[in-house]
Order: C-alpha cells, then structure tokens, then sequence
C-alpha cells in the first residue's frame, strides 16, 4: 500500500478529530510542516493539544491555530514571540505545561521508544518538579518524566523516497524527528521524493518504518523569524 498521498488534506484524512494530542516537529519557524498546520486550520477540528518546542509566532506556523482557537492545551519549551499564546495563556483561555527543552525531546523520544518514563535532574527544586515523584540517586535527586505517546506526529523533512525514508536539511532535523517517532500515526511533509533505493542509506535520519503517511509540500517561502540588518558602511 503506497505512502504516498497527492496533498495534506488527502494525507490527514480520517486522522482528524476534536482532542488529539498531536506531536508537531519544528524549531520557531524552522522546520516546521507549515502544509499540514494549514490543514488542521482548514479541518475545523478543536480541543487540540500540542507537543511543540514552541507555538511558532502570530499568525505563522501553530500561531495560526492558536488565533483560530482550535489549541486547548500546549506542552512546549519556549513560547516568548508570540503574543496570541501570551494574551490566552494569561487570560485563562489556554492550558500550557512548561518543559525544559531537553526534557521534552527526551519524552518525544522515550514515548516513540516504548519507555513510560525516565528520571532526569532537569527542573528539580523549580515548578517543573510540581507534582511529580522525586528518586534520589547516588544522593542526589531526580525527577521522574512520562514519555509522550501522541495520537498524530505531524513532521516536515528535506527529502524522502516513497517508503518513508527521511533526510531532514540541517538544523530543520530539530524536533522532527523525536516527534515523528512518538506519534501512533505520522504524516510528512517533504520538499521532494525519490523513489525507493535513491537515498544513501548511511545518510537517512529516520527509518521509513515511522512513517505512515507522507506528501510533498513544495514549493516553500522560507519565512525568517527575526530579520535583522545592518546599516551599509559609507564607501
């Protein structure tokens, strides 16, 4: 049965429904499956809730499901430039638990690993140990973390051959492919596919067997969070 679909609209359909817990990969607008994201918006589906690095920036990448207001709740790590994430999480409208960013690539990681949980020192003594169980180990304390298993991953790579295969370009790898491997399902987006055997085996980032569902998204607009310039020096 073939990965391949001819769009994300085709590739999601029949995943979708109210409350999922949904694994998006991405680093602010790195990365991201910006096709995919555009579906869920179109989809109308609500009472999402996200495991993403961060919610993009308003009005781009998670940012646009945000300002729909389809996201419940979002486990992330940095959230700082969005002002829609900021304005809903103060005001009560919007779930959000904290994660140190190591620790949610380690729980993406560990749920698509079969681990439940892991111990880690990262956020004991801090808010991030609130209600969590506390081991000491060689006299020193750690916190226990669960693994996230996700309904749906939904992931963006450089290049893939139709069985799955991936190749991601660069620091787009980011959080894509722990996401990819914790999702009971994964849908890809890609800049371009191949067919089967074209990939250098030795340079393949995550194995085919992760992914159920994959499409190209090209062409792209590669967005840049921050523009920043300098005035030109007088000649």
């Amino acid at each position: 049965m073939s990965k391949v679909y001819p769009d994300a609209e085709a590739a999601l359909a029949g995943l979708l429904r109210n409350d999922l817990l949904i694994a998006a990969g991405g680093f602010g607008l790195c990365g991201i499956p910006e096709r995919l994201i555009d579906a869920i918006v179109a989809s109308g589906v609500t009472g999402l809730t996200f495991a993403s690095n961060n919610a993009g920036i308003d009005g781009e990448g998670l940012g646009k499901l945000l300002r729909t207001r389809q996201v419940r709740k979002m486990i992330s790590s940095y959230v700082g430039e969005n002002k829609e994430f900021e304005r809903q999480y103060l005001s009560g409208e919007l779930e959000v638990e904290f994660c140190p960013q190591g620790t949610l690539a380690e729980r993406m990681r560990a749920g698509g690993a079969g681990i439940p949980g892991f111990y880690t020192k990262t956020g004991v003594g801090t808010l991030v140990a609130e209600g969590k169980e506390v081991k000491s180990f060689d006299g020193q304390d750690y916190i226990l973390e669960r693994g996230i298993v996700a309904d749906l991953a939904i992931v963006k790579a450089w290049k893939a051959d139709t069985t799955g295969n991936l190749v991601f370009r660069k620091t787009a790898r980011n959080f894509n492919v722990p996401a990819a491997t914790c999702g009971k399902v994964c849908v890809v987006e890609v800049e371009e596919l191949v067919e089967a055997g074209q990939l250098d085996p030795d340079k393949i980032h995550l194995p085919g067997v992760y992914v159920q569902r994959l499409f190209v998204g090209a062409p792209y607009d590669k967005k840049i969070e921050f523009r920043t310039v300098r005035q030109r020096e007088a000649v």
